[in-house]
C-alpha cells in the first residue's frame, strides 16, 4: 500500500503566507481602530474589536487554502456550516464592520493586495466623515414616557391631558397591568415641547396618578420620581 501524500502547501510561497496574514492583520487592526473611535453607544466590546482583527486573518487563511479549487470551496463551506453563533449584535453598523473585514480578508487571501489596501482605506474613511459630520442624524428627539395609574379607574384621558399640555405629539405604545392587577403602566413615545422639560412631564402627572411612579426616558438619561 503506498502510504504517500502530497503537500498542496506549495502552491504558494512562504512569502505569501507572510504577506496575506502582516497585510490582513495591519487592515483589520485599521478598521478595529476606527470601529473603536467612531463608537458612540455604551455597547463597546473589546472581544468585539479583537474578533473582528482575528476574523479577517482567518478569511484571509480560508482563500489561502480555497485558492481556485472549487471542490475544497464547497467542502470547506460544508464544514462551516455546522458551526452556529448565538451572539446577538448589538447594533446594525457592527454587521457592516463584520463584512468590511471579510471583504477585505477575502481580497487580500486571493492576493488582491492593491484592492484590500484601496478598499479598506476608503471605507473607513468613509465611516469617519460620516462619524465627524453626523451625516444622516435626525434631530427630532423622542422620548419615552411610562407613568403607572390605579386599575379601579380610566386614567387615560387624565393622562393624556397632561402630554397634550407639555408636549408636541404622543403615541400610547403599551398598557400593562402590574402588582397583581393593581396597577396599569401606560408607556407612550412623546416629543416634549421647547420650553417644558421632563421634570414638567412628571410633576404634571404625579398630580393626576395619585403618586404613582412616573418615568422619563430621554434616551441619554433617565429622570425617574
Amino acid at each position: 500500500m503506498d502510504f504517500s501524500f502530497q503537500d498542496l502547501s506549495g502552491t504558494f510561497s512562504v512569502a505569501d503566507i507572510a504577506i496575506a496574514m502582516a497585510l490582513s492583520f495591519v487592515l483589520s487592526a485599521m478598521i478595529g481602530w476606527v470601529y473603536r473611535a467612531t463608537h458612540r453607544n455604551v455597547s463597546y466590546s473589546q472581544s468585539y474589536v479583537q474578533t473582528l482583527v482575528v476574523l479577517g486573518m482567518l478569511i484571509s487563511l480560508i482563500m489561502l487554502v480555497v485558492g481556485s479549487n472549487i471542490a475544497r470551496a464547497f467542502a470547506l463551506v460544508g464544514a462551516l456550516s455546522v458551526v452556529r453563533f448565538r451572539n446577538a449584535i448589538k447594533e446594525t453598523r457592527d454587521v457592516g464592520f463584520i463584512f468590511l473585514v471579510m471583504g477585505v480578508g477575502m481580497a487580500v487571501g486571493t492576493r488582491f493586495y492593491l484592492l484590500a489596501v484601496v478598499a479598506a482605506v476608503a471605507i473607513s474613511l468613509i465611516v469617519v466623515v460620516m462619524h465627524r459630520f453626523n451625516w444622516f442624524a435626525l434631530n427630532v428627539r423622542r422620548q419615552v414616557v411610562k407613568v403607572q395609574v390605579p386599575s379601579d379607574d380610566d386614567y387615560t384621558a387624565a393622562v393624556q391631558d397632561v402630554l397634550v399640555r407639555h408636549t408636541d405629539e404622543f403615541e400610547l405604545v403599551s398598557m400593562e397591568s402590574i402588582r397583581g392587577g393593581a396597577l396599569l403602566e401606560l408607556m407612550y413615545t412623546v416629543k416634549i415641547k421647547k420650553g417644558s422639560e421632563p421634570a414638567d412631564v412628571i410633576s404634571g402627572l404625579r398630580a393626576r396618578n395619585h403618586g404613582q411612579a412616573v418615568t422619563v426616558l430621554t434616551g441619554y438619561d433617565q429622570t425617574d420620581l
